[in-house]
């Protein structure tokens, strides 16, 4: 992300979403890690790890998928959670070392849904429908062979979903987050609830698009609902999936006017676009030459968060000045380069991003850590 003049990168420049102000708009991607305690409670070097991000610049920190609930949620052993006072109190070590260094963050609160494995707490997988997911259960989150059929929910369990949600918002206030990101990207639960395949239900969750998006826009609702209004709510999204990077909305644009029309009305204050590894430009196009950012934006009117390839400055670039969005997350430049920003505004190369920094041996500074990118 080299500069050539002296002028300032539009990254770099201040931004504002719901309540809070943000020094620049670089975030540094959820990614998933295992590395809380069996317990879901957050560890010493977790805050290292998130603590470094902040020193080194990033305006905002979105965290690796937590999950909200004991029942269901929890898609991996060591994932850390917002379901206890106990696991709210780990975090707050975290924020408050976030926070110390002048960044902001927010809690991302991950259901995987039928997308869930090595969780010895888990009463048994549940989904939108008795279907069985795409693809092999994932060897870094402590899974093999094809995935089980989940149990479809009842409308009971799905209240109980989103009264799950709502409380561990209330939680992750208590432990000092600036706000909520509620993941509805990656092939996981709420996403399951959007997509043709794995949604076969025929109630009011359900067929077409407007009731497949309908539990997602309820859980979002509520989240505002119970907490402050300077507590900040986003809600991901994504068309790909960490077990189908093909998949895209059936109806394309149309689709996507339905679904940011109804998050737009939640009360919400952004939208967070993923593309699950891949980049921008492969997973942001839409047919007439619009960019799904770029129609989150316009339709849904909050500010955007763009993923994929942020961390090259003249995608970067192209993103904020073009319209396609207002923010960009990081995910392996982040690894790679913890001190982006301050990188970017030196002028300073980035280091490559090395996939050895994938395994558990490997450090980010002083915090050992494991990252799958996948969160």
């Amino acid at each position: 992300m080299e500069q050539t003049t002296t002028r300032v990168h539009p990254a770099l420049e201040p931004a504002r979403i719901g309540g809070i102000d943000l020094a620049n708009r670089l975030a540094v991607a959820p990614m998933t890690r295992v590395s809380a305690t069996p317990r879901g409670v957050p560890t010493a070097e977790m805050a290292d790890y998130y603590a470094e991000f902040a020193a080194g610049g990033f305006g905002l920190l979105i965290t690796e998928g937590t999950y909200p609930d004991a029942a269901y949620s929890q898609g991996y052993l060591n994932q850390p959670g917002l379901s206890t006072a106990e696991q709210a109190e780990g975090w707050r070590v975290v924020t408050d070392r976030v926070h110390e260094a002048g960044a902001k963050i927010v809690a991302q609160l991950m259901h995987a849904g039928a997308l869930s494995q090595g969780n010895p707490h888990r009463q048994g997988l549940a989904g939108p429908s008795a279907v069985q997911p795409l693809g092999q259960m994932m060897p870094e989150y402590g899974g093999s062979g094809p995935w089980p059929v989940p149990h479809e929910l009842s409308v009971g369990e799905i209240g109980e979903i989103v009264d799950g949600f709502a409380a561990a918002a209330v939680r992750a206030h208590a432990a000092g987050f600036d706000g909520v990101e509620i993941h509805g990207a990656n092939g996981y639960l709420l996403d399951q609830f959007l997509t043709l395949y794995t949604n076969q239900r025929s109630d009011n969750y359900g067929g077409p698009v407007t009731n497949r998006i309908r539990l997602t826009v309820e859980i979002a609702a509520a989240v505002v609902a119970a907490t402050p209004a300077d507590f900040v709510v986003g809600v991901r999204l994504s068309q790909t999936k960490v077990n189908d990077f093909e998949y895209r909305w059936p109806g394309g644009a149309y689709d996507a006017e339905l679904i940011f029309s109804a998050l737009g009305g939640t009360g919400i204050d952004y939208l967070h676009i993923a593309s699950e590894g891949r980049n921008w430009l492969e997973t942001a196009r839409l047919q007439g030459g619009q960019t799904i950012t770029g129609l989150a934006r316009r339709i849904g009117g909050l500010p955007v968060i763009a993923n994929g390839g942020m961390h090259e400055s003249a995608q970067a670039e192209r993103v904020l000045t073009d319209g396609h969005a207002d923010l960009l997350s990081v995910g392996h430049g982040a690894l790679a380069n913890p001190d982006l920003p301050r990188r970017l505004a030196a002028g300073e190369p980035l280091e490559n991003f090395d996939r050895t920094m994938l395994e558990p041996s490997v450090t980010l500074a002083n915090a050992k850590q494991w990252q799958t990118g996948r969160s």
